[in-house]
């Protein structure tokens, strides 16, 4: 706590009217409710001159061990606008992947966050089920999504790196990459299903096509922009992109 409040002494003097702090480091919301009621409270006191909201990375098992009373708490205190990757909506996918939670568990601690009245992000990772499976991931995510509120949906497209498990099991033979146009099929497929109004955003190194556009406004021109890649650019070239990638 004291080096949190040395760096909030220093926002005070050089940012004192800063609206919004970013915890940083994984997720914090992995911590306890009391423990971010105190961060909270030290933000309130050296930052901004009415209350500044405060946001950091979640995972969803992180909402599990909090109460609604406790998030509404975290909420008075300006705990807002959480990003939570939840990679995908699809329960086969998530097991994959050992993310610790199913589809029924985001519907269940999302919704305790619009009871709690704080707004959150997804990230959904495109290509994250592998050859083959992307429309059924893109479907079953849907209708998660669907019964919840998220404020955006940043889209990532997997990229993996030799030191990564799934990049192992590539060459075990228990994985098969996603081709860069099922990819583009996947999207595709995920807004044509979206009904929740969101605001979509795939702007990250990961992405060779930059998308951005609020649904259901913009679901056309979004659409149309995934399909004129595909016939405008080769499977090898978007290959080729992601091969370049160094470093997200």
């Amino acid at each position: 706590m004291s080096e949190i409040e040395e760096d909030l002494r220093v926002i005070h003097q050089f940012q004192p009217r800063a609206h919004r702090v970013f915890l940083t480091g994984a997720n914090p919301f992995v911590l306890t409710a009391n423990r971010l009621i105190d961060i909270g409270l030290l933000i309130r006191k050296y930052v901004g001159e009415g209350q500044p909201t405060i946001g950091c990375f979640a995972r969803i098992t992180d909402i599990t061990r909090k109460s609604v009373e406790e998030l509404r708490q975290l909420h008075h205190l300006g705990f807002d606008y959480l990003t939570i990757g939840v990679e995908s909506g699809d329960t086969q996918t998530l097991a994959r992947v050992n993310k610790g939670y199913s589809a029924d568990d985001i519907i269940e601690q999302c919704s305790k966050l619009d009871e709690a009245g704080i707004h959150y992000n997804f990230f959904y990772l495109v290509g994250l089920a592998g050859k083959g499976c992307g429309e059924r991931n893109a479907m079953r995510s849907a209708e998660v999504f669907n019964q919840l509120h998220p404020v955006t949906i940043g889209f990532l497209s997997l990229t993996l790196f030799p030191e990564s498990r799934l990049y192992r099991d590539i060459s075990e033979g228990l994985y098969e990459e996603a081709t860069e146009y099922e990819r583009i099929d996947e999207m595709i497929c995920l807004i044509e299903n979206l009904t929740c109004h969101t605001h979509i955003l795939a702007r990250t190194v990961s992405n060779p096509i930059p998308l951005t556009g609020s649904l259901p406004a913009d679901r056309t021109l979004l659409l149309d922009s995934l399909r004129e890649v595909k016939e405008k650019v080769s499977e090898e070239a978007l290959r080729n992109y992601r091969d370049s990638i160094k470093s997200l």
